[in-house]
């Protein structure tokens, strides 16, 4: 049967009934090419935006706390969930670095493993916040600052109000000071992931001398690798002094659960005695209350508490192969020298001139303030009150850690980008 049929006429060519005519030019369709800072109807307002974000913030980091200390007061038959969630709070307070008022004395010794994740999740609200009102990749300093301060300012709220909760408990907690620390912390944490994702760090970055950003990236290197050694320097003291360490956790007779959450809060309590570690690699060593001192030169403590973090503690001053440990930073300032000696290297090419002395050198000298002033605030942030005893000073001295640390760093540095320079010298100078 023919395919030919009155309402199906035959075409030419074999062309069916949904081709088009090839002689006809169909013009090309224009589509939008979409803005930087994404569609209008994706928006959210930055009220709403900052509140959320920052409320997501504060949940996230205050649950661990909650399920720590209910592990540590879970053998307490006196313990009822109120008190646990007030306790709670007091320790996510503690860890921005609000201190509590006590009948024993002012405590201030923040648990840094606990602000590191405060950090983290309000340098992620920051980014959400930004990528809400359409900020993402507009190069914005102003919308930047925008989304980190509208943060800052919902997340003091929740400060204040954790405050004026914990202060209901018995703990004296100030909820101004308290608000304008969350603000401040807020701010700072949040425009650090604002800035990402608005591309502002990039253009600062692209805007700055080579010789500067090679020496804070230098800096920022020998300040990490330094307490990197400090980190395994204390995790090593601590591991030799297990059998301490594991009769102080048995001594609190709490069970099983509460004996994991005292290990847990040491834990929280790790990096302040990576930093600590850090100190005492450098000289200027740390205080485990009023007139004491752990330095490699000298250890003057008297009673402890019995926590599980200072069974590590030296039992004197270093000698024979021990000695060694002044070296590291040094070493640590050596090799981040090398890799900046390398990276210049690498940037300029084989074909290009070699490069100067003064490429490799300015950014090493560089490195020493950077790096001071990094261990010089997070041996600050390290130390605080244990009450209003002999543990009222406990921690290093942050300006003293600074000072040393700079002068180190810059000496290890010039030593091992010069090394890496003259070693790698091109032949035909």
């Amino acid at each position: 049967m023919s395919p030919v049929t009155p309402d199906r006429p035959s075409r030419p060519g074999g062309v069916r009934a949904g081709d088009r005519p090839l002689d006809r030019a169909t013009p090309a369709r224009r589509v939008p090419a979409p803005r930087p800072g994404g569609s209008p109807r994706g928006r959210a307002p930055l009220p709403v935006a900052a509140g959320v974000a920052a409320g997501g913030a504060a949940l996230t980091s205050y649950l661990p706390v909650a399920v720590v200390l209910g592990l540590v007061q879970l053998g307490t038959d006196s313990t009822t969930l109120a008190s646990t969630l007030r306790t709670a709070l007091a320790g996510w307070l503690l860890g921005h670095g609000v201190p509590l008022h006590t009948d024993a004395g002012p405590l201030g010794l923040a648990p840094l493993a606990l602000t590191v994740l405060v950090l983290w999740r309000l340098s992620r609200a920051g980014v959400h916040v930004s990528r809400a009102i359409g900020a993402r990749d507009t190069r914005s300093p102003r919308r930047a600052l925008l989304a980190a301060g509208a943060v800052g300012i919902a997340y003091a709220l929740f400060g204040a109000l954790a405050a004026v909760l914990v202060g209901a408990g018995g703990a004296e907690v100030s909820p101004i000071r308290a608000g304008a620390t969350f603000a401040v912390v807020g701010t700072l944490a949040a425009l650090v992931g604002a800035t990402r994702i608005t591309a502002v760090t990039r253009v600062l970055a692209a805007r700055m001398p080579g010789p500067v950003r090679d020496g804070v990236r230098t800096g920022l290197v020998a300040g990490l690798l330094l307490l990197g050694a400090g980190a395994g320097a204390a995790g090593l003291a601590v591991a030799t002094g297990g059998g301490d360490a594991a009769d102080m956790i048995g001594a609190y007779r709490t069970g099983v659960a509460g004996q994991a959450g005292i290990t847990l809060v040491s834990v929280a309590y790790a990096p302040n005695a990576a930093i600590w570690s850090a100190s005492y690699l450098l000289g200027p060593g740390f205080a485990v209350g009023t007139d004491t001192a752990v330095r490699t030169s000298e250890v003057s403590v008297g009673a402890l508490p019995a926590v599980p973090l200072l069974a590590g503690l030296p039992r004197g001053p270093v000698d024979g192969f021990g000695a060694l440990l002044l070296a590291v930073p040094v070493l640590a300032g050596m090799v981040a020298g090398w890799l900046l000696a390398r990276r210049v290297a690498r940037l300029a090419g084989p074909e290009r001139a070699p490069q100067r002395w003064a490429e490799v050198l300015a950014p090493a000298a560089l490195a020493g303030p950077v790096a001071g002033v990094l261990l010089g605030l997070v041996a600050a942030v390290s130390g605080g009150p244990l009450g209003a005893g002999r543990l009222a000073q406990v921690g290093p001295v942050g300006w003293q850690v600074g000072a040393v640390a700079a002068v180190v760093i810059a000496v290890g540095a010039l030593l091992g980008a010069a090394g890496t320079r003259a070693l790698t010298r091109s032949p035909a100078q």
